[in-house]
């Protein structure tokens, strides 16, 4: 079976938030949304619960919860059961709610720098401390968790807000890693807020590990945090869940909705069931079509974008572009005016981060293509 990812689709007039942020002649390589189609299989379910004239409220059906559990048990070897799974319109109301409900005044929350930038602002809202601990680099050039200063940061308890895949560095974390920041929060008995919701896009064969399928001891004390939204681009349904494997702390993190976390949209209920049962053939295509665009990018970075450096990402579809060497006073603001390429401002995932930028690759070879030849070309005339 055979997916078409080249056809390049006119989103401009849709309402996209992608495509209504610059003007018409700006190519927009910033949200973490997919200029990808749907799955064939996804639309024919959408138009199938057209059909009924009824769209009321609505609550995730047996087959779902069944249909998640399934996933989550082949994909990751993760024994969950249907009732531990809350429904939620989305990943931040999600960790936000965990906030709300666990974190004790005064205790701190840590955010792994740089970072996705709701997760960095999240313990503002309510009024926590807040600890944005910078990675450290291996001799390869990978970004790795500096355990003391993390043991030291959650002296006290309070918690960690985890993005695992790592939005923006592309960071997939081996077992032994995550085990290493497991134990250090069980031992300061800070819960875990896992945002896994690039799970799924995964590269070189890597394979995702949730960190609360290490242990049932971990479990007692995590949050997880998933959705079918990025992998299979329906994020525009609004449907996300939690996984919270303890009762009491089910219980507890269902009532932090505090009137502000509503229902789940039922479009976006059976988009995410046909994409768990129905559309693996074409995941397995699109994780290829993503790794042919990292490595794509990767080599027109090194040949064609002389001053920018890119780590190679382990997965999502996001690149972590180093502009440092360039000498620009703002590369964000560069591209966009020189090259009409929207990017993300590094400064967004980290205050340090300036000469930083962040590109969406999850589309059409010709696009992306496009995005770096205009870059390429802005560099030229400096």
């Amino acid at each position: 079976m055979t997916f078409d990812f080249d056809t390049l689709i006119d989103r401009h007039n849709t309402g996209s938030t992608k495509w209504s942020r610059y003007p018409a002649d700006v190519l927009p390589m910033w949200v973490a949304d997919m200029d990808l189609p749907v799955a064939d299989a996804i639309t024919q379910a959408l138009h199938k619960r057209l059909e009924h004239p009824q769209l009321g409220y609505s609550v995730a059906q047996d087959t779902l919860r069944q249909a998640i559990v399934a996933d989550l048990w082949a994909k990751y070897a993760w024994r969950v059961q249907p009732q531990e799974l809350i429904f939620l319109p989305g990943v931040e109301p999600g960790f936000n709610m965990a906030l709300h409900a666990f974190v004790q005044p005064g205790q701190n929350v840590v955010v792994q720098t740089p970072n996705y930038r709701p997760l960095r602002l999240a313990p503002g809202h309510w009024n926590l401390p807040k600890v944005e601990l910078a990675f450290d680099r291996d001799a390869r050039g990978d970004y790795v968790t500096p355990f003391g200063a993390l043991r030291d940061a959650l002296q006290g308890g309070g918690a960690l807000l985890l993005s695992n895949p790592h939005n923006p560095l592309g960071k997939v974390y081996p077992r032994e890693e995550l085990q290493q920041v497991a134990d250090i929060c069980l031992e300061q008995g800070a819960l875990i807020i896992s945002d896994e919701i690039h799970a799924d896009l995964c590269f070189d064969g890597r394979r995702h590990v949730p960190i609360a399928s290490l242990s049932p001891e971990i479990a007692k004390h995590s949050i997880t945090l998933m959705s079918a939204s990025k992998a299979y681009n329906i994020a525009g349904l609004k449907t996300a869940y939690a996984i919270v494997q303890d009762p009491a702390l089910r219980e507890r993190f269902n009532a932090a909705r505090a009137g502000m976390v509503d229902s789940v949209n039922v479009l976006g209920l059976e988009a995410t069931c046909t994409a768990y049962t129905e559309c693996g053939a074409w995941l397995k295509a699109l994780i290829e079509y993503l790794q042919a665009n990292r490595d794509y990018l990767q080599h027109a970075v090194a040949t064609r974008l002389p001053g920018v450096v890119l780590q190679p990402m382990q997965g999502t579809y996001l690149a972590w572009l180093d502009c440092s060497a360039l000498g620009l006073a703002d590369p964000y603001r560069f591209f966009l005016e020189e090259a009409k390429v929207g990017l993300s401002a590094g400064v967004e995932f980290a205050d340090d981060a300036q000469q930083f930028v962040r590109l969406n690759f999850g589309c059409p070879r010709a696009l992306l293509e496009e995005g770096i030849s205009r870059m390429e070309q802005s560099l030229r005339r400096r």
